[in-house]
């Protein structure tokens, strides 16, 4: 049995993105759903049995009918191919008010061929070409719905984040052992586990989140536990493979260098024993670049500076995201072309300049010893703090302030 894994899909980030004049749509929202085509590619020219998607179709609980017509064509293809999806409701797939629909749930009103959809913890049995797989799911779980209210009046975060740890735990392992031992089995979960790495849903997390240990999923029940909810892709465990797929797309410079795409997992069953073999499969996606570069103090033209670097990395900026972060002393700031800048950068699908702007820090002479002071001495104090390293330069001027004073006086 092969199949695939994917998660945090988040059709709908805008962000670094413009305008298609073609279609309308922002480019970045173009960005995720070619993702998407290369997974459905490969999934049919593949011949998946099964494409498991572990939450997070859109950025937004209340996505545009344009991103979820978009949606719905890349989900009927697979349908239409007889390659069964397996949808599982994640955080931002869940209804702001109590009683609206999930984001994914027209799809199970609709009945559509091929097609599973969990917003609640259960086991589902899905038939594929390859034979009939069981799938423990544990979608996005919101405290109330789990959690009496009078009980969570009298709890601060910590103690409704482990109690709810203790139900979530429990609910997989009364799913594990109802499983059938003899045929595959695969737990697929929005949820944060310990341990885990993040990636660009740190600066998207609000709060304090439950998070799940990893020996609560790490149950030798299933095959494989497909995870979603973390944006970096990551094996947490080995046996059985306890996966993160990641998000399919970079959403933004919090997942710079990171790899992105899927996981391709086949179980092999040979001799009675079923193994689970694992390899992600990368795809070409938005490049996030930043620029760093420090300006000499005594550079006589910054701006040429900058742009000589940007064409040394002309390859590198063509179709990315770039963020150029430059460091420079105060008084080379007004030297700074950032028209000539951009021109240089006009090839990169997105270009901002930030500025680390380095402040000369003066010394104070004390009051008592300034008070203290001839209006010479004064002079001389100041020169020497100002021209601490040109004891010519220091003479002359002393010279020229004593003439100055003794005009003054005559």
């Amino acid at each position: 049995m092969k199949f695939i894994h994917f998660a945090d899909l988040h059709i709908g980030v805008e962000t670094y993105g413009k305008i298609d004049p073609v279609s309308g749509l922002s480019s970045r929202v173009m960005d995720f759903l070619s993702a998407l085509d290369q997974l459905v590619d490969y999934a049919v020219k593949e011949s998946a049995d099964l494409v498991i998607f572990s939450g997070d179709a859109y950025k937004s609980r209340d996505p545009s009918q344009t991103q979820q017509r978009e949606f719905a064509k890349r989900i009927k293809r697979l349908s239409q191919c007889g390659i069964p999806i397996f949808l599982l409701t994640g955080n931002h797939d869940l209804p702001a008010a109590l009683g609206r629909a999930t984001t994914t749930e027209i799809f199970d009103t609709l009945a559509v061929d091929n097609v599973y959809v969990s917003s609640r913890p259960g086991i589902y049995r899905v038939n594929t070409k390859s034979g009939p797989v069981q799938i423990v799911a544990i979608p996005w779980i919101k405290r109330g719905n789990v959690i009496a209210r009078d009980e969570i009046k009298n709890l601060n975060i910590t103690e409704i984040n482990q109690r709810l740890r203790e139900i979530l735990t429990d609910i997989i392992e009364t799913q594990a052992s109802q499983l059938d031992p003899q045929l595959p089995a695969v737990l697929t979960a929005h949820v944060w586990v310990h341990g885990a790495k993040l990636g660009s849903e740190e600066v998207m997390t609000i709060g304090q989140e439950h998070t799940l240990l990893l020996s609560a999923v790490a149950n030798s029940a299933f095959d494989y536990v497909a995870l979603g909810h973390i944006h970096r892709q990551q094996v947490l465990a080995e046996s059985p493979p306890v996966v993160y797929a990641g998000s399919l797309e970079r959403i933004d410079f919090g997942d710079e260098g990171l790899e992105k795409g899927f996981y391709v997992v086949d179980i092999i069953t040979k001799d009675g024993k079923r193994k689970t073999h694992v390899h992600p499969q990368t795809l070409s996606g938005r490049r996030f670049l930043t620029i760093e570069k420090t300006i000499s103090p005594d550079d006589p033209d910054p701006t040429s500076t900058v742009v000589k670097l940007l064409h040394q990395k002309a390859e590198d900026i063509t179709g990315s995201i770039v963020r150029l972060e430059l460091s420079l002393p105060q008084q080379l700031r007004t030297q700074i072309d950032e028209a000539i800048i951009r021109a240089a950068a006009s090839d990169s699908h997105y270009f901002a300049v930030t500025y680390k702007i380095e402040r000369t820090t003066r010394t104070r002479l004390a009051d008592s010893f300034v008070e203290s002071l001839t209006p010479q001495g004064a002079l001389e104090a100041y020169l020497k703090m100002k021209y601490p390293d040109s004891p010519a330069h220091l003479e002359e001027l002393l010279a020229s302030g004593r003439e100055l004073m003794q005009a003054e006086r005559s």
